[in-house]
């Protein structure tokens, strides 16, 4: 079940949210040498490794309020439009499937609790980042569950189903991107943007100066 008070990215709250593109471009993080990339979702074009200047720099800051021997692993940036598209139809479908009976709208709604529409999706902007924390030899820290594991409620931000270690270690996450200046998406622990609609509506700044990308 989702927190109760959690403001959806479908929310017209969200979707109104005005967007100034400032035309900054996306730096690619395999140039970066202050953070660590992991390529479990590579793809062929590179683009999993990309993102906004301004993203990469309140990275590269968070990194640094991290204690002595903790790292960030980045595991996926931007995300062409297409591809965005592909995963919101196909949960979405899988949604249908399980509740045949319920409403288009309702099941759109209920998609965008893990995966973004398309149209306002912070990855298509160059925007968020999913990510987590590991040792400066790769090993990741445990947070309760991987990445991308939406399958129980464990992987709310701030859910009761951890234990003290993956609390603690979310915490040392938490800190460090919030005080860079990052937002959460609090139906999933890893992540985090900066500069989309999402960001904007929950710092309640006036607009996004990142809109979708074009590709």
């Amino acid at each position: 079940m989702l927190n109760v008070g959690m403001v959806l990215l479908s929310d017209p709250a969200v979707t109104a949210t005005l967007v100034r593109e400032c035309g900054e471009p996306l730096v690619d993080l395999r140039d970066v040498e202050a953070l660590r990339l992991d390529h479990r979702l590579a793809d062929s074009d590179g683009a999993y490794a990309r993102l906004r200047v301004g993203v990469v720099d309140r990275l590269v800051t968070a990194q640094t309020l991290l204690p002595s021997g903790i790292r960030l692993l980045v595991i996926e940036g931007y995300r062409p439009l297409a591809l965005q598209e592909q995963y919101f139809e196909a949960h979405v479908q899988r949604l249908r499937e399980r509740t045949p009976e319920a409403e288009e709208s309702a099941l759109r709604r209920h998609a965008s609790r893990y995966i973004s529409p398309p149209s306002v999706a912070p990855h298509v902007a160059g925007a968020a980042v999913d990510l987590t924390l590991c040792s400066v030899d790769g090993e990741e820290l445990w947070m309760g569950t991987a990445v991308n594991d939406t399958d129980t409620t464990a992987c709310h931000t701030d859910s009761a189903d951890i234990g003290a270690e993956a609390r603690a270690n979310r915490k040392l996450l938490c800190d460090a991107m919030r005080g860079a200046g990052l937002v959460n998406y609090p139906s999933e622990w890893w992540h985090w943007s900066y500069g989309d609609r999402y960001w904007a509506y929950a710092s309640e700044s006036s607009h996004a100066p990142y809109g979708p990308i074009s590709s």
